[in-house]
C-alpha cells in the first residue's frame, strides 16, 4: 500500500483542481488550480437572463494542466499512480456529438452557447421546469420527480435540454446524446469510447435525472412524450444502468496518457459532483451533515436503508443509494447561491472602483490597477470585520438569499432576494451583515425541514472556501442552527474525496468507509453556539421567514397574472 498513490480532480464554477494523494495515509503531495479563461473572460453568459455556460475546452484544459503539473511536482513513478477520479458541478449537461465530441469542438457550433455545457446556475429552463412538474403530478402515472424531492428544479438535466431543444433547432438536429459533467470528463480520458456502454454516474442520474431502479430506470416514454417526443429518442441514447464511484469506468487511453505522464494501466473511476466526493472527503457518516460551502451550497447527509426504508423526504435535491456512498442513501439539499450572494454584494460596491476610477486622469494605469486589486481583495474581509462589531438587533436589515432563487427546500428558482428595515442609518456592513444573516437563515430552513421529515442530525460539517475562511460567518451560522460546526482540515475536501473514490476502484482498500479512515485529514476548527446570540437570531428569524412568505406570495401572484395576460 505504501507505493499506491491516486489523484483526485475536482471541477468548480470557476477552477478545476487537482490533488496527488499517497493513498496509505491520505498525504497530499502535490496540488494544482487551473482557472477557466474563457468563463473568466464572462463569454457565453447573461447573467441578466439567468444564462450560465461554460465551454468544454476550458475543462479538457484544466484537466490536462492540473494532472501534468501534480505529476510533475510529486515526482512519483507513473506506475505507481493506480487511479484517477473526477467531481465536477452538476447538473452541468453538455450536448454530445454522435462520434462521442462535445457539439461545441464540432465544426459550427464553437461559439453557440447553447452547445455549450449548460452550468448548474443556470436558470433558463425555468418554465420547462414548471412543466415538468405540472405533468409529473397530472399525468396519471408514477410521480418521477418524488425520489427528487418531489419538486424538478430548473437546475436540472431533463429541464434544461427540454429548453435548449425547444430554443435551438440546430442543437436538437445535432445532439446525438447528452451528457453530464462528471460523466463527460471520465469519458472523454478513457480508452473505451462506445457511448452506448459508457458507465454513467449513479449520482448525477438519480438526484438530477429522475432515474430510479423502482421504474426500471429513466422516466416512461409515455411521460417523456408528453413534454416533446423528440425525449424518447433521446433517452433511447442515455442509459438504463448506472453505476457508484467506487467503480471503474476505465482505463487511461494511450493518448492521455502520454499527455498526462501516466500509463494506460492506470484507472478512472465513474464520475460524480463535487458535493457528494466533499462530504466523503469530510468523513460524512450517519447523522452528519456536510455543508459543502462555496458560491453555492450543497447540504449531504447519508443515512442507512434500513432508517430511510419508505420514507420521502419532500423538497429537497434527492436521496438515492449510493450516491454518496455505496449502501447507504445519500441525501442532498442546499441553496443556489452563498458565496455568491456576498460577491454579489461585493460587486455592487466596486462599480465605482471599476467604472469611475477607470476613467481617471489622477493617476496612472499601474497604480489603478494595483489600487483595484487592493479593494477588491480586502473588501469581503474589512466588511466582515466591521459586521461583526454589529449588535444583533430586532430592528437591524433583514435580507433575503434568493438572489439566484431557492434550491430547497422547495424549489423555485423564479423567487427573488429582497430586503427590509432600512433606514437612512444603514451603513454597508449593516447590509453585508444582513446578507451573511440570510444565508445562515436559509441554511436553518433545509436542516429545519430534514429534522422534521424524520432525518436525524447529530453534527455538522463545514467544508469549501467560506467554511475555512469565514470564521463571522461560521459563528453566526452555529448560532443561527443552535449546533456545533466543525470545519474540516482539507483545503480541497471535493478532491481529497474523489481520490478515497479512486483508491477503493484501485482495490487499495476495499470499501469508502476504510478509505476514509485510512486517508482522512480530520478538523480543524469547532464553533458553538452562543446561547445569548440564540436567542436573539430566533426573533430575526422570524422575520425572515415572514419577509420570504410575502416575496413567495407575490412572486406566485405575478406568475398567475403573466399566465392570464
Amino acid at each position: 500500500m505504501k507505493n499506491d498513490y491516486v489523484i483526485g480532480l475536482d471541477f468548480g464554477t470557476d477552477s478545476v483542481r487537482a490533488v496527488l494523494i499517497n493513498a496509505a495515509n491520505g498525504e497530499e503531495l502535490a496540488s494544482h488550480v487551473h482557472w477557466y479563461e474563457r468563463w473568466k473572460q464572462k463569454k457565453y453568459c447573461k447573467p441578466e437572463d439567468n444564462q450560465f455556460r461554460q465551454h468544454p475546452l476550458d475543462h479538457i484544459e484544466g484537466l490536462e494542466a492540473t494532472i501534468k503539473e501534480v505529476v510533475k511536482q510529486s515526482k512519483i513513478a507513473p506506475e505507481l499512480i493506480k487511479g484517477i477520479s473526477i467531481d465536477t458541478t452538476g447538473s452541468s449537461p453538455v450536448p454530445m456529438y454522435k462520434d462521442g465530441r462535445p457539439l461545441a469542438l464540432v465544426e459550427g457550433f464553437e461559439e453557440n452557447p447553447n452547445a455549450m455545457m449548460v452550468l448548474w446556475k443556470d436558470h433558463t429552463a425555468i418554465d420547462e421546469a414548471a412543466e415538468i412538474n405540472q405533468l409529473a403530478k397530472s399525468w396519471g402515472g408514477e410521480d418521477f420527480t418524488k425520489y427528487e424531492g418531489g419538486i424538478y428544479s430548473s437546475e436540472w438535466f431533463w429541464a434544461k435540454i427540454l429548453h435548449i431543444i425547444r430554443e435551438d433547432q440546430s442543437i436538437s438536429d445535432n445532439a446525438w446524446t447528452w451528457m453530464e459533467h462528471c460523466d463527460l470528463m471520465t469519458y472523454w480520458i478513457i480508452a473505451d469510447t462506445d457511448m452506448p456502454s459508457f458507465k454513467r454516474s449513479r449520482c448525477a442520474a438519480g438526484h438530477k435525472a429522475m432515474w430510479h431502479a423502482d421504474w426500471g430506470g429513466l422516466p416512461e416514454d409515455d411521460f417523456l412524450s408528453k413534454l416533446d417526443p423528440r425525449l424518447i429518442t433521446l433517452k433511447s441514447n442515455l442509459y438504463k444502468e448506472t453505476y457508484t464511484s467506487d467503480q471503474v469506468a476505465g482505463k487511461l487511453s494511450k493518448e492521455w496518457a502520454e499527455k498526462l505522464g501516466l500509463t494506460e494501466n492506470t484507472i478512472v473511476t465513474v464520475g460524480t459532483f463535487d458535493a457528494h466526493s466533499g462530504a466523503v472527503g469530510a468523513e460524512v457518516e450517519e447523522h452528519t451533515l456536510v455543508r459543502v460551502m462555496g458560491t453555492s451550497t450543497c447540504d449531504i447527509i447519508v443515512a442507512s436503508n434500513k432508517a430511510v426504508e419508505d420514507k420521502l423526504v419532500e423538497g429537497i435535491c434527492g436521496q438515492v443509494d449510493g450516491s454518496v456512498i455505496p449502501g447507504m442513501v445519500g441525501l442532498e439539499a442546499g441553496q443556489s447561491a452563498f458565496g455568491d450572494v456576498l460577491a454579489w454584494f461585493g460587486d455592487i460596491l466596486n462599480w465605482p472602483v471599476n467604472h469611475l476610477l477607470a476613467q481617471s486622469e489622477l493617476i496612472d494605469e499601474d497604480t489603478k490597477t494595483k489600487l483595484v486589486a487592493e479593494i477588491k481583495n480586502n473588501l469581503i474581509k474589512d466588511l466582515s470585520l466591521a459586521a461583526e462589531k454589529i449588535s444583533v438587533s430586532e430592528s437591524a436589515p433583514v435580507a433575503l438569499d434568493w438572489v439566484n432563487g431557492r434550491r430547497t427546500p422547495d424549489a423555485n428558482q423564479a423567487l427573488k432576494g429582497a430586503m427590509m428595515n432600512l433606514t437612512l442609518g444603514t451603513q454597508a456592513p449593516h447590509i453585508f451583515r444582513a446578507l451573511v444573516e440570510a444565508i445562515c437563515f436559509g441554511a436553518k430552513n433545509i436542516v429545519d425541514r430534514f429534522v422534521n421529515e424524520g432525518v436525524r442530525i447529530d453534527k455538522v460539517v463545514g467544508i469549501g472556501g467560506v467554511a475555512k475562511k469565514s470564521p463571522f460567518i461560521m459563528q453566526t451560522l452555529a448560532n443561527v442552527l443552535n449546533m456545533p460546526i466543525k470545519i474540516a482540515v482539507s483545503e480541497q475536501a471535493p478532491a481529497l474525496g474523489a481520490a478515497m473514490y479512486a483508491a477503493v476502484a484501485a482495490g487499495v482498500y476495499s470499501n469508502i468507509q476504510e478509505a476514509s479512515r485510512h486517508m482522512g485529514s480530520g478538523f480543524e476548527a469547532e464553533y458553538l453556539p452562543q446561547a445569548d446570540q440564540v436567542e436573539l437570531y430566533k426573533g430575526l428569524f422570524d422575520k425572515y421567514s415572514k419577509l420570504g412568505a410575502f416575496v413567495e406570495s407575490m412572486t406566485l401572484k405575478n406568475q398567475k397574472e403573466q399566465i392570464h395576460e
